[in-house]
C-alpha cells in the first residue's frame, strides 16, 4: 500500500506557500514533476549509505514504488530549502529524510544534548535553537551537522555509552584515567577504612568498659546514624551526574554553596586529621611490638611521633604514585585483614595454653559472657559518651568511596550500592567480634603465669578463681597488665597466629590512613576549584591524566603530622567527631530538604530512602555532637556557621540549582498564596511601586528614590516599554533584561525588572499596570519621570503621557512624578539604548514613534559600568523635606517622606508641612492640622499654614504662563462646542478659549504655588507637592502639562508630585 501525499495548497504545490516563502527554490513543472536540482537531490537522498539509519525506525518501507519517484508533501519543501543552503547537506538531513519521509531540522531526542561534555576537536553542536525552527535559520547555524562522534558511532550504543566514546576520544594524549567499579572503589575502601584502628586496638576495651550489651548499643547507634546518612548519601548520589569532590559536592550541590562550602573545608580538615588517627594507631602497634622485645627508640611517646612520621611520608608516596597504585595496595590490605579475621575466629575455638590463660583467655565461657554483658566503668573515659566518641569516628568510614566520586566509572551506581553493601558486613563484624571477644576472655588478669592456685582456694576474687587462677592483687590495686580492660592487643593475644593480627592491625590502620590521605585532597581540591574562599585556590591545581591535587596531599600531610605529634590515640579520636557527624547531620539535611521542597529536579534513581528518617538522621547526628562533647560541638558549629556567613556576604556566583534556591521558590508561593486569604488593611498598607524607568540605567535617579523608601519594606518593579520593530526587539529584550537585574543588584537596588513590547509607551505601561505583580504583590504606585521635553516632543507623545497618568487613576493607582532641574535621563552620556517616549529631546530621531540606540548596546559594559551617583545616595545632613499637601488624597503625600525620613541619609532632615488656611483663622487650623499629624505618628512637628495661596501671582509670572500656552492654543474666539471639535479634528491637545477661561482660576493657583516653592523651599533636600488633577476629557493634555511645568519649574532641589488613589493610607486607630 502505498503512502498517500497531500494536496498542497494553492500557492505553489508543494506545501504551504513554500514558495512564496523561499523565493530560491524552484517552481514545478506543469505535471507536477521538479526540475534537475530537485532530482538530483532525490537521488543523492537515496543513495546514502543505509548503515546510518541502522537500528533507527523510518518508514521507508512504507513508502510505494509507485511514489518513490516524486517528492513527498513536506519532504519537498525542506529538501527545497536545504538546496537554498546546500551546505547543511549532510549526513543529518539524509538521516532525517530516511526516518521521518521528509527532511527537517528538528533533531531526535539525544544524550548529547543534556551533557555538559564537548569532544576536544570541536564544540558541541546540539539542537536547533527556537528561533532556528520557528524564526529563520541563520546561515551559519550548525544544526544541521552531526556532532563528530555522532557519525561515527554505533546507532546501538546508549547515550552514556557514546559521551564515554567522547571523552575517551579527548583524554587519549594525556593516557586513560584510572575509574573503580563499585567493589574496588566504593565497597573495599569503605569497609578498610570503618574496620580501621578502633576495630583491633579499642573495641575490645570499649566492650570491657560497656560491656556487651552497651558495646552492641553504641555499635547500633552509629550504625543507625551511617545507614540513615548512606541511605541519603544514595539518593543524593543518584539524583544526576557526580562528578569529583565526594561529600563536598554532594552537599554544595544539593544545600548550595554556602552550607556546602563551610562544610567541605571542615570535611576535608577532619580527614586530613583522620589520617593522624589511623597513623597513631598504626604506631601504637610496632611501639608495642617493641616493648614486648624490650627494646624501644627514644621512650614511649616519642617512638610513636617517630614512626608515625615515617608512616605518612611512606603513605604519601603511595598517595602521589597515583590512585591505580593506592587502590592496588587497598585489596591487598583488604585480602590481609580478611585472613587476620579468620585467624582471631580460629583463635577463640582453640583451647587456651597456659600462658593464654595467665593474660586472661579461657575460650568461649558462659560465665565469662555473663559478667562481660554488663559494663564496668573505668577512668576518666568510663562514660558511655566518652565511649561512643572514642568508637564512632569508626563509623566514619562510610564516605570513603563518596570522597573519590571522580574516579568512579558510574558513581551514581557504585556510591549506594558499595556504601551500604559495606555498612551491612562491617556491622556484622563488629558485633561479632563485640561478642566473641566478651565471651573468652576476664577483663583483669596479671599475665603471670605463676598466679595458678588449687581450685576452691580462699582469699580468691573474681571469676578467673574457678578456672585456676588468682588475679585479684592486681585486681584490686588496678595494676593488672593483661586482661580485656587492661590489654589493647588483646585480640593478638586470642588469636591463633599473633603476627596475622598484627598485619590485620598494620593492613586496617594503614589502609584507612591511606583512605582519608587520599580523601581529603580530592575534596579539598573541588572546593579550590569553586573559588568560594581567597587564597586555598592555590591548592586547586591538578596534575597528570587523574587530575591529582598533588599541592594539597602536600597540605594534609602536613596537617597530619601536626596532629601525629599529639601521639595519643584517645585524644586525637573525639576531635574529629564533632566534624564527622556535623557532615552527616548536613548531608541526611541536603536529603530531607530536597524531598521536602518537591522540586521537580529532585529525582534519585535510588528510591529507599525517606525524607523523615533523614530528618531524623540530621537531628540525631546533632544531639550526639552535643552529648559527646558540647564545647566541641559548639565549636564546629561556629566554625560552619562563620564560614556561611563568609559565602554569604561574598555572594559567589555560582548556581547549581540547590535545594535552598527550591526552598526559597516554594515558600515564597505559599506566602503569595497566604496574602490572598487576608483581606487588606490600612494598617498594612504599604507603597508599592511600578516605576517606569526604561532601562533602569538610564535613570539612577529614579531608580535611587523608589529603592530608598521601598527597600526592606515594599514591592519596586521597574518597567521598561520597548517600542519599535519587534523582531529587533525581541533579540534586545533576551540580551538585555539579566542585564539590568544584574545592574540593580550591583547597585544594591532591591527591585524586579520587567520589560514590555509595545506599539506605544502608553499601551505598555497599560499592560505593565495590568499585569504586573503577583496576587497582593501588586504594584498600586505608578512613579514616572517628568516629561521634560514636551513643548518640543510631538504633540501625540505628549498626549499619550498624559493620558497613561489618566490611564493610571482609572485602574486606582496613586502616582508619583519626578522632575530633577538638570533631568533623569543619562542615557546620552551613556551611549545606550533611550525610549523616546519618555525624552525624545535627546533622540536624533524627531519623529517620537520608534526607539533609537547611540551606538552598540554591551550588555557586559552595562553591568560593568561606572555607577552614576545621585542625590538619594548622598547624606543630606540637616535640611529640609518639604511637604505641600494643598489636597487630601489619602495620605500618600505624607507617607512616602516619611518612610524616606527613615533613611539613615534623609533621618537628620526635618520635614515642613504646609497647608493652605485663611490668615484669619491660622492658629485653629495649625493646631487642628498638627492633631491630626500626631495622630498618625509621623512625627512631622513643623507645620506651616499658607494664607497667602489665593493671591494673585505677579503679572510677569502670569504672562509667562501665558506664553507658555500660547503655541497650543486653538484660538477659536469662543465658538460653540461643536465648531471646537471640528477645528481640533487631528489635534486634540490644542486649548479652546472656553478652556482657557474655565481653568483661569486653576492656572493663576499653579503659578501663585510656584511662587511659594521659591520663597519657601528653594533651598530644601527634596520637595512633595500634591499633583493637581486635570478632569479626563475636559482638560488638554497641554494645558495640563503647562500646569505642571508652571509649578515646578525654577526649583533647585528634586521635585516629587504625588498623588494618592482618594483611599485611606493612613489610620489613627488600632484595629
Amino acid at each position: 500500500m502505498g503512502y498517500k501525499v497531500p494536496v498542497p495548497p494553492a500557492c505553489c504545490t508543494v506545501g504551504p506557500n513554500l514558495c512564496c516563502l523561499f523565493p530560491g527554490i524552484p517552481e514545478p513543472a506543469e505535471d507536477g514533476s521538479w526540475g534537475n536540482e530537485m532530482a538530483e537531490l532525490q537521488v543523492t537522498e537515496r543513495t546514502t549509505d543505509p548503515a546510518h539509519s541502522n537500528g533507527r525506525f523510518t518508514i521507508s518501507t512504507l513508502i510505494s514504488t509507485e511514489d518513490s519517484g516524486r517528492p513527498h508533501y513536506g519532504q519537498a519543501d525542506m529538501a527545497a530549502y536545504d538546496t537554498a543552503q546546500a551546505s547543511h547537506l549532510t549526513h543529518n538531513s539524509t538521516f532525517y529524510m530516511r526516518t521521518f519521509g521528509y527532511n527537517t531540522i528538528d533533531v531526535v531526542p539525544a544524550y548529547e544534548h543534556y551533557a555538559n561534555t564537548k569532544c576536544s576537536s570541536e564544540s558541541k553542536k546540539g539542537r536547533p535553537t527556537l528561533a532556528d525552527l520557528h524564526s529563520f535559520l541563520k546561515q551559519e547555524s550548525s544544526h544541521l551537522h552531526p556532532p563528530p562522534y555522532e557519525a561515527h558511532r554505533n546507532s546501538g550504543l546508549s547515550g552514556g555509552e557514546a559521551e564515554e566514546e567522547a571523552e575517551e576520544a579527548g583524554e587519549k594524549s594525556q593516557g586513560e584515567p584510572v575509574r573503580f567499579g563499585w567493589v574496588k572503589g566504593v565497597m573495599i575502601r569503605c569497609m578498610l577504612n570503618i574496620w580501621g584502628v578502633i576495630l583491633y586496638l579499642r573495641l575490645p576495651w570499649i566492650t570491657a568498659q560497656a560491656g556487651i550489651a552497651l558495646t552492641w548499643l553504641i555499635i547500633l547507634m552509629s550504625v543507625t546514624v551511617t545507614t540513615i546518612t548512606g541511605l541519603s548519601i544514595s539518593a543524593i548520589s543518584t539524583n544526576g551526574k557526580v562528578k569529583s569532590g565526594g561529600t563536598y559536592f554532594l552537599i554544595s550541590r544539593s544545600l548550595g554553596p554556602e552550607l556546602g562550602g563551610s562544610i567541605g573545608l571542615i570535611f576535608a580538615f577532619a580527614n586530613a586529621v583522620a589520617v593522624a588517627m589511623h597513623t597513631v594507631g598504626f604506631a601504637e602497634t610496632v611501639r608495642d611490638l617493641l616493648l614486648e622485645y624490650n627494646s624501644s627508640i627514644v621512650d614511649p611517646t616519642n617512638d610513636i611521633r617517630i614512626i608515625g612520621v615515617i608512616t605518612v611520608t611512606v603513605l604519601l608516596g603511595i598517595s602521589l604514585a597515583g590512585m591505580e597504585w593506592e587502590a592496588k595496595a587497598q585489596v591487598l590490605f583488604f585480602f590481609i585483614i580478611m585472613i587476620s579475621f579468620i585467624n582471631y575466629i580460629v583463635g577463640t575455638i582453640i583451647p587456651a595454653s597456659q600462658e593464654k590463660q595467665a593474660k586472661g583467655f579461657f575460650s568461649y565461657r558462659a560465665d565469662i559472657f555473663a559478667q562481660n554483658f554488663v559494663p564496668n566503668w573505668r577512668g576518666a573515659d568510663g562514660t558511655f559518651f566518652g565511649l561512643f566518641s572514642i568508637f564512632f569516628p569508626s563509623a566514619t568510614g562510610i564516605l570513603a568511596g563518596a570522597n573519590i566520586s571522580g574516579d568512579l566509572k558510574d558513581p551514581a551506581v557504585a556510591i549506594p550500592k558499595g556504601t551500604l553493601v559495606a555498612i551491612f558486613w562491617t556491622t556484622i563484624s563488629y558485633l561479632v567480634i563485640s561478642a566473641t571477644i566478651g565471651a573468652c576472655v576476664v577483663r583483669d588478669a596479671s599475665g603471670n603465669v605463676n598466679d595458678t592456685i588449687s581450685a576452691g582456694s580462699l582469699g580468691c576474687e573474681g571469676i578467673a578463681c574457678g578456672y585456676g587462677w588468682n588475679f585479684t592483687e592486681c585486681a584490686q590495686s588496678h595494676s593488672c597488665h593483661y586482661g580485656l580492660i587492661n590489654y589493647y592487643q588483646t585480640l593478638s593475644m586470642v588469636s591463633g597466629f599473633a603476627p596475622l593480627i598484627t598485619a590485620g592491625i598494620f593492613g586496617a590502620t594503614l589502609s584507612s590512613a591511606l583512605a582519608c590521605l587520599v580523601s581529603a585532597p580530592k575534596v579539598f581540591q573541588c572546593l579550590c576549584k569553586d573559588q568560594l574562599y581567597p587564597v586555598i585556590g592555590f591548592f586547586g591545581k591538578g596534575y597528570g591524566k587523574n587530575d591529582e591535587p598533588i599541592r594539597g596531599y602536600m597540605l594534609t600531610y602536613v596537617i597530619a603530622i601536626g596532629f601525629i605529634l599529639i601521639a595519643e590515640l584517645n585524644t586525637i579520636a573525639p576531635i574529629i567527631s564533632n566534624f564527622f557527624l556535623c557532615s552527616y547531620a548536613l548531608i541526611n539535611f541536603s536529603c530531607f530538604h530536597a524531598s521536602i521542597t518537591n522540586s521537580p529536579g529532585w529525582r534519585p534513581s535510588f528510591r529507599y530512602y525517606s525524607k523523615w528518617a533523614a530528618l531524623f538522621g540530621a537531628v540525631i547526628s546533632v544531639v550526639i555532637m552535643f552529648l559527646l562533647t558540647w564545647w566541641a560541638a559548639l565549636i564546629a558549629i561556629g566554625i560552619v556557621v562563620f564560614l556561611l556567613g563568609y559565602v554569604l556576604y561574598k555572594k559567589p556566583g555560582v548556581n547549581w540549582g540547590s535545594s535552598v534556591q527550591a526552598g526559597s521558590y516554594n515558600m515564597a508561593l505559599n506566602y503569595s498564596m497566604g496574602l490572598n486569604e487576608v483581606d487588606d488593611h490600612i494598617k498594612n498598607y504599604r507603597p508599592q511601586c511600578l516605576v517606569l524607568t526604561g532601562p533602569p540605567n538610564c535613570r539612577p535617579a529614579l531608580v535611587d528614590f523608589v529603592g530608598t523608601f521601598t527597600k526592606n519594606l515594599s514591592l519596586m518593579i521597574c518597567g521598561n516599554v520597548m517600542t519599535g520593530p519587534h523582531k529587533q526587539k525581541l533579540s534586545e529584550l533576551r540580551l538585555t533584561s539579566r542585564c539590568h537585574l544584574k545592574w540593580l543588584s550591583k547597585r544594591k537596588i532591591k527591585a524586579f525588572y520587567t520589560d514590555v513590547l509595545a506599539e506605544d509607551l502608553r499601551t505598555g505601561a497599560q499592560i505593565l499596570m495590568q499585569a504586573s505583580g503577583l496576587g497582593r504583590l501588586k504594584p498600586n504606585v505608578l512613579v514616572i519621570g517628568y516629561k521634560k521635553n514636551w513643548q518640543t516632543a510631538h504633540p501625540q507623545t505628549v498626549d499619550d503621557y498624559i493620558g497613561l497618568l489618566h490611564d493610571a487613576f482609572d485602574f486606582k493607582y496613586g502616582v508619583c512624578l519626578m522632575r530633577m532641574k538638570q533631568g533623569l535621563n543619562i542615557s546620552r552620556q551613556m551611549q545606550a539604548h533611550i525610549n523616546p517616549l519618555f525624552d525624545p529631546a535627546e533622540d536624533p530621531q524627531k519623529n517620537g514613534s520608534s526607539s533609537a540606540v547611540i551606538g552598540t548596546l554591551d550588555p557586559d559594559a552595562m553591568v560593568t559600568e561606572q555607577q552614576a551617583s545621585t542625590i538619594f545616595q548622598i547624606d543630606q545632613g540637616k535640611k529640609t523635606i518639604d511637604i505641600y499637601w494643598l489636597f487630601d488624597d489619602g495620605g500618600l503625600t505624607l507617607l512616602i517622606p516619611y518612610l524616606l525620613g527613615r533613611k539613615k541619609r534623609w533621618g537628620k532632615c526635618t520635614v515642613r508641612v504646609f497647608v493652605g488656611g485663611q490668615i484669619n483663622r491660622m492658629d485653629e487650623e495649625r493646631k487642628a492640622l498638627i492633631s491630626l499629624l500626631s495622630k498618625f505618628r509621623l512625627g512631622f512637628h513643623e507645620v506651616h499654614i499658607l494664607p497667602d495661596i489665593n493671591q494673585k501671582p505677579r503679572p510677569e509670572h502670569v504672562k509667562r504662563f501665558d506664553d507658555l500656552i500660547a503655541p497650543f492654543r486653538l484660538n477659536d474666539g469662543f465658538k460653540d462646542e461643536m465648531v471646537v471639535n471640528e477645528m481640533r479634528v487631528g489635534c486634540p491637545w490644542k486649548i479652546s478659549d472656553e478652556e482657557v477661561a474655565k481653568n483661569k482660576a486653576k492656572s493663576l493657583r499653579q503659578v501663585r504655588m510656584n511662587e511659594i516653592l521659591l520663597d519657601y523651599s528653594r533651598d530644601a533636600a527634596l520637595i512633595f507637592i500634591t499633583l493637581p488633577i486635570g478632569r479626563k476629557g475636559r482638560c488638554p493634555s497641554s494645558l495640563y502639562m503647562a500646569w505642571l511645568e508652571t509649578l515646578s519649574q525654577d526649583l533647585r532641589p528634586p521635585v516629587v508630585l504625588a498623588r494618592g488613589n482618594q483611599e485611606n493610607v493612613l489610620t489613627f486607630y488600632c484595629q
